[in-house]
């Protein structure tokens, strides 16, 4: 059983933080919140994981520099509409604006001060509707503020994805909150969305980046929509010691404890990504065994996830085995196709590398109920691959390929 429980508030949950979204004109559908803050009321530790694309927006670049010179921030300031990406130094300088006006407002330092955008690559931020903006966005900073925080941050996104949990450590409530965006250009090596995350636990600075590492390893670089990455990726984590624990410095139980939590909220966060994804109708879960590894596990489960004939196969309803075989087949990982299992949620498609009788259209039924939600009330496709005798495992997720990704990315600017 979780040593945990969900509690309401999102990134707001934990002590000593406020947020706020707004309306401040970045997007062009009018009234639509597009502008977001997060606050801590106090000195945070800091913690960054960032897009591996040699194409980086300039809000990366900044963030990237600011983490390496300081190790603590007090604010995440994210604008949707305009991705800012590809900007050249003009792109540079209206990200340093942006941290500039947030500070003055704040009345912090703009070291302090850490950015994300989202939005149309190529497209500078709308400098005057922001910076008219900032004022109303502080103001309108509480407690309360997290959903629309989250609601600020999307862009093709169809709901908001945002989730906080609360553990115990040493008598004293703990608690970590995030939110998140994504639903198209979603692929491993960083995948392509924003992730926020707030815990008011005390951590020390490279205990807390090192967990947000494996974290996000664990969660957001096991996900996959359509295997492309973008130029603005970043999960941000702000620590605050506000739950007045004792700081957390070394691998310990209470450390192992804040990871799990930490772990629970980024997965949670990156399946809904998943989940989320652009057309898609379910969610695709991938558990792969018996590799020599987890990282060739992994390695095996993030190709079966991304594989474009499995996610189509999944929309078509087709309980087409040969395509998860080949595609674990392909993943890089050596292995004895005699040993090969395949199963489709409890039903065996695949034994000891034969291919087993099995009722098409019992698995199609499967499919189609998990995609209406109705299977067992839930919308996942699960997929269980067995390699072989090795330890390693890993587990991977995407979503089915649908006619309406392509209508969505086909006219994503015009």
């Amino acid at each position: 059983m979780a040593d945990w429980q969900v509690v309401s508030g999102g990134i707001t949950a934990p002590k000593g933080f406020i947020a706020a979204g707004i309306s401040a004109g970045l997007k062009s559908t009018a009234g639509a919140k597009d502008l977001a803050l997060i606050l801590s009321q106090t000195d945070a530790i800091a913690a960054g994981v960032f897009t591996t694309s040699q194409v980086r927006a300039a809000c990366v670049d900044y963030c990237r520099q600011r983490l390496q010179a300081k190790s603590s921030a007090r604010a995440i300031l994210c604008n949707a509409g305009q991705a800012n990406a590809a900007t050249g130094e003009l792109g540079w300088e209206d990200a340093k604006q942006c941290a500039k006006l947030l500070a003055q407002q704040l009345n912090i330092s703009p070291d302090a001060v850490l950015l994300a955008s989202t939005g149309v690559i190529g497209k500078r931020i709308k400098m005057e509707q922001l910076s008219q903006g900032i004022l109303p966005l502080v103001r309108a900073a509480s407690e309360n503020g997290g959903a629309d925080a989250a609601k600020a941050i999307v862009t093709t996104d169809l709901v908001i994805k945002e989730i906080a949990l609360e553990t115990t450590i040493e008598g004293r409530p703990v608690r970590i909150g995030g939110i998140a965006k994504g639903s198209g250009m979603i692929a491993p090596n960083m995948a392509t969305m924003l992730g926020f995350i707030t815990c008011d636990a005390a951590v020390s600075t490279g205990l807390w980046h090192e967990m947000l590492k494996r974290a996000v390893d664990q969660s957001f670089n096991q996900i996959t929509v359509d295997g492309d990455t973008s130029t603005n990726d970043c999960v941000l984590a702000l620590a605050n010691g506000q739950s007045r624990t004792t700081a957390i410095t070394e691998q310990s139980q209470n450390a192992q404890k804040l990871e799990a939590m930490l772990t629970e909220v980024c997965q949670y966060l990156a399946k809904a990504i998943a989940r989320d994804g652009e057309g898609a109708t379910c969610l695709i879960e991938v558990q792969v065994s018996g590799a020599p590894d987890d990282r060739a596990a992994s390695q095996v489960a993030k190709t079966i996830a991304g594989s474009s004939l499995v996610k189509s196969a999944v929309f078509g309803r087709d309980p087409n085995w040969g395509r998860i075989a080949a595609a674990a087949g392909r993943a890089g990982v050596k292995f004895h196709q005699d040993e090969l299992n395949i199963k489709l949620g409890e039903m065996i498609l695949m034994r000891n590398g034969q291919p087993q009788e099995f009722d098409r259209n019992a698995a199609s039924n499967y499919l189609e109920q998990a995609a209406a939600g109705e299977y067992l009330k839930t919308d996942t496709v699960l997929i269980s691959v067995n390699i072989g005798v090795g330890s390693g495992q890993s587990t991977a997720w995407g979503c089915d390929l649908t006619y309406k990704y392509v209508e969505i990315n086909a006219e994503y600017t015009t």
